[in-house]
């Protein structure tokens, strides 16, 4: 194994800002050198909210003629660009000592084989973002479109952060590695390698987003509303109902908004007159019961680690982690459908859990996909569980290297979207 120096780039769902990593790797042995996040304008989001609702079940060349589409894509790619830029002129970081960006892209729709195979329709997944333009905007190789290679391989594509967990646990040990963003998601770790990883569902979604249009702030900072709000036990089954679905679907499973983001809970909360704090407080205690219900899916046959490692922002939410550990512990309100479902959880920990956070906690999506640019630089096989147990390995991402196609950006729009089948 060789040592890299790399960027890692996430934007999430909830586009609220990018955010930058550079990560020395010595082997599996991970030391960040610099971060920078920098949020996005009300604008950008609301751009790439609109394309969102607009790409929505749509091929290629079909988002490929939407008007906006270049424009939004563009600037999209540029405001990364500056922030790579700037992260390394403010930390005096030579760029030609950097090895490659590893840069995600941004999704706006997921029709993973778990999903698709129900509904009798083909499987893809679409994220938008050239790493061509990116690499030459920064002069540094850019490796992305990472989930079109275990999609076209017949498996969901997400979580992909298994793997990287499993790299940590080196120092931080065997747990359940839970991540909370706009989404949440899980790896049991089990002596360094991935036993089973999933999607949970929403995290900061609804929180952030009513928050948004009924205050002045951008997120729940510190639990500032929801500390002083209650829970409302109907307001809660009834989020539950609206993603009914997806939260019941078996793990390992693979999640997006579109399937339990509902604008119509806002409709909801407005008719029956609830109390802002009591709406957040609400929103930030599902997130929580969704993370606890999604383990209560993992299958027998795999320990139940004590162990609750955590990382990202969302679990800096002081009612969301709360309400997360009173749930594992039986101190926290239960849906009457549930109540059996969660003790059985329970009993499946030899001892009571510990609630802990990660040493590398804060930009571990970030540092993502700087590790898997480290596999794909070597040709290696990234160990998502479900691959694996299948006896199926795949080496994920592409390569881009600066001013190799002369300016010409035929890679906006990842591999795998919708009828790549065709292509």
């Amino acid at each position: 194994m060789s040592k890299y120096r790399i960027i890692g780039n996430m934007t999430g769902n909830s586009m609220d800002a990018v955010d930058l990593v550079l990560t020395e790797f010595d082997g599996d042995v991970m030391t960040d050198i610099c971060s920078f996040t920098k949020p996005y304008t009300k604008d950008m989001q609301e751009r790439i909210e609109g394309l969102r609702e607009k790409v929505f079940n749509k091929t290629r060349s079909e988002i490929e003629r939407l008007p906006e589409f270049i424009s939004v894509h563009d600037d999209y790619i540029r405001q990364i660009a500056e922030c790579i830029n700037e992260m390394c002129e403010q930390n005096g970081i030579d760029k030609i000592s950097i090895d490659a960006i590893g840069f995600h892209g941004k999704t706006l729709d997921h029709n993973p084989p778990s999903k698709a195979g129900k509904e009798g329709s083909m499987p893809y997944t679409l994220q938008i973002g050239s790493g061509q333009m990116l690499a030459d905007l920064t002069g540094i190789p850019v490796v992305y479109d990472f989930r079109s290679d275990p999609l076209m391989a017949g498996f969901d594509g997400a979580p992909l952060v298994p793997p990287h967990n499993a790299h940590l646990s080196i120092s931080e040990g065997s747990g359940c590695y839970y991540n909370g963003g706009n989404t949440s998601n899980f790896a049991i770790i089990a002596d360094g390698v991935a036993q089973i990883g999933a999607d949970a569902g929403p995290f900061n979604e609804y929180t952030d987003n009513y928050i948004r249009q009924h205050t002045e702030d951008i997120f729940d900072t510190n639990g500032k509303y929801g500390r002083k709000g209650l829970l409302d036990k109907t307001l809660l089954q009834e989020l539950f109902n609206f993603g009914r679905q997806y939260y019941e679907a078996p793990v390992p499973k693979s999640g997006d908004p579109a399937y339990y983001y509902k604008k119509e809970i806002f409709e909801y909360v407005e008719q029956k007159g609830i109390d802002v704090e009591d709406v957040v407080h609400t929103f930030e205690y599902f997130a929580a019961y969704v993370a606890v219900q999604a383990l209560s899916l993992v299958p027998e046959g795999i320990h139940m680690p004590k162990d609750m490692v955590l990382f990202g922002g969302g679990w800096k939410n002081p009612v969301v982690k709360e309400s997360f550990e009173r749930l594992l512990n039986g101190d926290g309100y239960v849906l009457p459908e549930h109540i059996v479902q969660f003790e059985r959880l329970r009993r499946r920990f030899a001892n009571k859990p510990v609630v802990r956070n990660s040493a590398l906690g804060d930009y571990m999506e970030a540092r993502l996909f700087a590790d898997l640019a480290r596999y794909k630089l070597e040709n290696r096989v990234w160990e998502i569980p479900e691959i694996v147990q299948a006896g199926k390995s795949v080496v994920c991402g592409r390569i881009a290297k600066p001013k190799q196609r002369g300016g010409k950006y035929d890679d906006c729009i990842n591999r795998a979207a919708k009828g790549w089948q065709e292509e």
